[in-house]
């Protein structure tokens, strides 16, 4: 039986949670709170995380943010009501697995949370687009079966589009999921984009990275390449 840990402060949500997953097998322990939620990850284990983002006490992204520095990789699937990409990456950059906006069918739930108990159980997670993959287990990356030698902060870049893939990541976006806190010169962002383009894109015919003017940047296949 799966073992699951809800961290969830609407209790109505999370008592209905809780009892479907019994039906279906599943046993899932409950805290409301960040805090308490924490507590228990760091003295018990749970298969799959459940993880609200708007917490009390300490709000998903930093328990998320915790659990990946102490070392945790226990999957997590963070729950939230809002739709927005900044949000997705922002909890992608911290360490989320997956996600689920709210309301969710309860079938959907299920769903998830055996899919990501299979990734920890050794299966490869992989990103692709086209015939770029990123192995996320290996941080490796290939494109028409080639490596491609990527920086650390390449790889990072790569990643983020590729999550968000095919939607826009804005600059101000991967600036702050790459250096955080911290300022970077006022360069440091194109450098990086023109050496990962040097080797995901230049000696191939089809380019898949794409700068959208006043919006920011994507991987997809053009439109017209879909359709050839």
């Amino acid at each position: 039986m799966l073992n699951t840990l809800l961290i969830e402060d609407d209790l109505d949500l999370a008592e209905t949670v809780v009892q479907y997953l019994a039906l279906e097998q599943i046993q899932c322990d409950h805290a409301s709170n960040g805090v308490a939620g924490l507590h228990l990850l760091n003295s018990h284990h749970f298969d799959v995380v459940l993880l609200d983002l708007n917490l009390p006490r300490m709000d998903g992204l930093s328990v998320c943010s915790a659990l990946r520095k102490d070392g945790n990789d226990t999957p997590i699937l963070m729950l939230t009501a809002r739709d927005q990409l900044s949000d997705k990456l922002a909890g992608f950059d911290a360490g989320t697995d997956d996600y689920l906006v709210k309301p969710f069918e309860m079938e959907e739930l299920v769903v998830r949370i055996e899919a990501l108990s299979r990734r920890r159980s050794g299966q490869v997670q992989k990103l692709s687009c086209a015939d770029l993959i990123l192995n996320l287990n290996e941080k490796t990356a290939t494109r028409s079966g080639q490596a491609l030698r990527l920086s650390p902060i390449g790889w990072k870049i790569l990643e983020l589009l590729m999550r968000a893939s095919p939607n826009t990541v804005s600059r101000d976006m991967l600036e702050s999921s790459v250096w955080g806190d911290e300022t970077p010169d006022s360069n440091s962002l194109k450098v990086h984009l023109f050496n990962l383009r040097k080797a995901v894109d230049t000696p191939f015919n089809q380019p898949l990275i794409h700068t959208i003017q006043g919006q920011g940047f994507a991987i997809k296949v053009p439109a017209n390449e879909k359709k050839a």
